[in-house]
């Protein structure tokens, strides 16, 4: 299991059964991304996931992931104009 896909099953935005229907797009998630995402976060978000409180590292964990999940799901911007998209 990626980083990226335990910090979405952690704090709740994936869970275990719809682990199955993700992994097959899941390893295409290149790691550079998701070190941008991070670094993208908010401060308090990077800075809490390491606080004493409980309450303070969930609430990080889940801005980090939200983040990750919003950045790693974006579409490459080098996408081929002529290539048609197709709802899932």
């Amino acid at each position: 299991m990626s980083i990226a896909t335990a910090a979405l099953v952690a704090t709740g935005l994936l869970t275990s059964s719809s682990l199955f229907v993700l992994m097959p797009t899941m390893d295409k998630i290149d790691e550079s991304r998701v070190a941008k995402a991070i670094l993208a976060a908010p401060g308090w978000a990077r800075v809490g996931i390491s606080a004493p409180k409980e309450g303070t590292r969930e609430a990080a964990a889940q801005e980090l992931a939200l983040t990750i999940a919003k950045m790693v799901g974006e579409r490459p911007s080098a996408i081929d104009p002529n290539q048609l998209a197709l709802a899932l």
